[in-house]
């Protein structure tokens, strides 16, 4: 609700698109300078400890920005600000909050715990916009802020209500840069690890590009609006969530190896047909069989890397992992962009799905033993 809220805001106070940009720029610079620490910060205390505090900052920067918007002295100075704080309280709530997900179920049961994680973030996905439009429209933006300020209360009391077992405080004698080069050597060691995260390089760079070129997509090849941009978004989101929800059902009984290749050939395979169909429902089933292999891949990544990991270096691997995905995503945005103004979304989608399928069979053919990975 707040990122929708937050970008109509900001269209509302500057009517350019290019403040647009500078809003998800400032959100996610912090990821490069600060996620791999977060990490570091994530295995030196309790993890619900450092999760109740982004949770904390989050909560008053929602309300910073809801009081802002409710005397109508909101700036775009002031949004972009707090959209780089608030990337500066996710740079450590990321990793914290992977490598916390071990300390709540069992080993067995890591796959679908990911996998029900997942599926709540993207019914969020699916109904926080529509929410914060109707939201918006009625009452205004500085409700949608208020409301996600409201919600983080449920989360830390949630945090504060679990039974866990007590933290044991390890004394640290070695520097954070140590300890950080600890993290990105073991990850960059461990083969299976290494695969995994070129994979999510791969994807971050390449397979989601789709994703940035989706309004373009909507008028300039279907041909349609606002609506069909709606459309196309939802039909993603719901295949993700179906995705997820497939892999809490059925993922204590199949191996991760293979589900992470099905979902590595389904998703580029589809968006192959999305690059070449040009009527709305093969559009919104191409992207509906992409999203729901974009989230087997993703969760099986996960969850590979979860259980290949011991948990003194959890925090610093899952930071890794996090500063991969979120970190190259903007530059991918960036460069399919710029693609697509060169040959146009439809190549520019096809190409990118290529790309993948074709490091997808080379991960098959040279890495067999992934595919018998639990």
């Amino acid at each position: 609700m707040q990122t929708t809220a937050q970008g109509f805001l900001v269209y509302e106070l500057t009517h350019s698109p290019a403040y647009l940009g500078y809003v998800g720029f400032a959100a996610g610079v912090p990821s490069w300078l600060f996620m791999l620490y977060g990490g570091v910060t994530a295995d030196r205390m309790s993890r619900r400890t450092l999760l109740v505090i982004t949770q904390t900052t989050m909560m008053i920067l929602a309300f910073i920005l809801a009081g802002l918007s409710f005397t109508g002295l909101v700036q775009p100075w002031h949004i972009i600000l707090l959209a780089f704080l608030l990337g500066t309280a996710n740079a450590f709530d990321a990793p914290a909050r992977m490598a916390f997900v071990p300390e709540l179920v069992s080993r067995e049961d890591l796959t679908n715990a990911i996998a029900l994680n997942s599926a709540m973030f993207n019914t969020a996905t699916v109904l926080g916009p529509a929410i914060a439009g109707i939201t918006y429209a009625a009452f205004g933006p500085a409700w949608c802020f208020t409301i996600n300020g409201i919600s983080f209360l449920a989360v830390i009391i949630a945090l504060l209500a679990m039974r866990l077992k007590p933290f044991i405080s390890v004394k640290q004698t070695t520097s954070v840069l140590i300890r950080l080069r600890e993290g990105l050597h073991y990850a960059g060691k461990h083969p299976l690890i290494r695969v995994i995260n070129i994979n999510l390089a791969m994807v971050s760079l390449f397979a989601l590009g789709f994703i940035t070129l989706m309004p373009a997509w909507a008028v300039d090849v279907l041909g349609g609006d606002a609506t069909t941009n709606g459309l196309l978004q939802s039909a993603r989101g719901l295949g993700a969530l179906v995705g997820a929800l497939w892999i809490a059902a059925v993922g204590s009984s199949r191996s991760r190896g293979q589900m992470l290749m099905l979902g590595s050939f389904l998703m580029p395979a589809f968006l192959v047909l999305f690059s070449t169909t040009r009527q709305l429902p093969f559009s919104m089933i191409a992207l509906f069989a992409a999203g729901l292999g974009f989230m087997i891949m993703m969760n099986s990544g996960n969850a590979l890397v979860q259980t290949n990991v011991p948990d003194e270096l959890r925090g610093r691997v899952m930071s890794l992992y996090s500063l991969i995905f979120f970190g190259l995503m903007p530059i991918g945005a960036l460069i399919n962009g710029q693609l697509a103004t060169l040959i146009g979304p439809p190549a520019t989608v096809l190409l990118n799905a290529v790309i993948m399928l074709a490091f997808a069979a080379l991960i098959y053919l040279r890495f067999p033993n992934l595919r018998g990975t639990q």
